[in-house]
Formats: C-alpha cells, structure tokens, sequence
C-alpha cells in the first residue's frame, strides 16, 4: 500500500512491526546507528564539541552548490535564450530534449542529496545540542 505520510510514519509502521514480531526497537538498524553517533560524540570533550557543533551549523544553513545549480541553469538560458533558440531551431534530431531530460534528471538527483545531507546535519546537530544541554545541567546542579 502507497502511504503519502512521509518518512517519519513510515518508520513509525516498520517500528511498530518489529515490536509486534517481539523485536526491541533499539535493535533497529536505524535506532543503532543514531546509538553509534550519540556514542562517538559521547566520548568528545565539550568544548571541541561545540566547534564541531558551530561546523554542523556551518554545513546544515549553508546554501550549498545544488540550490545555486537549480536556479542558475534556467536563468542562464533565459539570458542566452536567442542563441540556444537559434541553436536548436537549426537541430532537427531533438538534441534539446536530451538536454532538458538529462537536466531534469541531475535536477532531481541533487536536490534529494542535498536535502538528505541537510536532514543528516540537523541529526547531529541535535544530539551534539542534547549532549552539550545534559553536561551543562549535570555541572550547573552540583
């Protein structure tokens, strides 16, 4: 069955199988793998903490090169677009439609990395923040 709901319910559905199957949901591959990040990070000093944190920050609200590509291409052609018209006019084999196609194609591609690595930068931002906000409530209720 199709669900439209995202990729949070999704995980919710596989999560509640696994637990219907008698599976303890910290033995979900997904559930470790946040483990093993949490863990590493664990092991980090607080101050170097926050320099990775403020470069997470860095990475994650940084623009990056595939918004810049997505909407550059199309005003690009829009500026040159007499001499790509007068380009392809003279091409009678459709060579404008593999461009546009092929376009489409890398369009796609980077944006769904793009946006993976930001949802992947915003993980790990909020378990560095989680592991910086629980040391500073252990120090300051002393």
């Amino acid at each position: 069955m199709i669900s439209f709901r995202g990729d949070a319910h999704k995980f919710y559905l596989r999560l509640q199988k696994k637990a219907n199957k008698g599976i303890d949901p910290t033995q979900v591959k997904e559930i470790q793998e946040l483990t093993d990040i949490q863990s590493f990070y664990e092991t980090i000093n607080t101050s170097t903490l926050r320099n990775i944190h403020y470069r997470v920050l860095k990475e994650k609200n940084g623009s990056g090169l595939i918004p810049i590509l997505v909407t550059a291409v199309p005003w690009i052609l829009f500026i040159f677009g007499t001499q790509v018209q007068a380009f392809f006019e003279n091409d009678d084999s459709y060579l404008w439609l593999l461009f546009v196609f092929l376009y489409l194609i890398a369009v796609t591609i980077s944006v769904s990395i793009h946006f993976r690595e930001r949802s992947w930068a915003t993980v790990h931002s909020k378990i560095i923040e989680d592991i910086v906000q629980k040391r500073e409530g252990l120090v300051t209720n002393q």
